[in-house]
């Protein structure tokens, strides 16, 4: 039993810890997709702009779908 505990804490000490996926950096990619990076770095910001509203508005996890979208389609319909 106590190999397993110490085999358990060596296994959680050398994960790495999981992080959010990074904006994209559009002067980072080729060319080619850079009108595509631009894209995708907008769509990241807005989801973060609603994430940062719902964190705001301490939003409940069961309800945090539901805000999100709600949120992301009132900035798609005022663009």
């Amino acid at each position: 039993m106590k190999r397993l505990i110490i085999i358990t804490a060596i296994a959680l000490a050398v994960t790495a810890p999981a992080r959010s996926q990074a904006l994209v950096d559009p002067n980072k990619v080729a060319p080619e997709y850079r009108e595509a990076a631009e894209k995708r770095r907008a769509e990241q910001m807005r989801q973060r702009e609603c994430a940062l509203k719902a964190d705001l508005e301490k939003v409940l996890p069961r309800d945090r779908t539901v805000y999100l979208n709600h949120c992301l389609d009132t900035i798609a319909a005022k663009q």
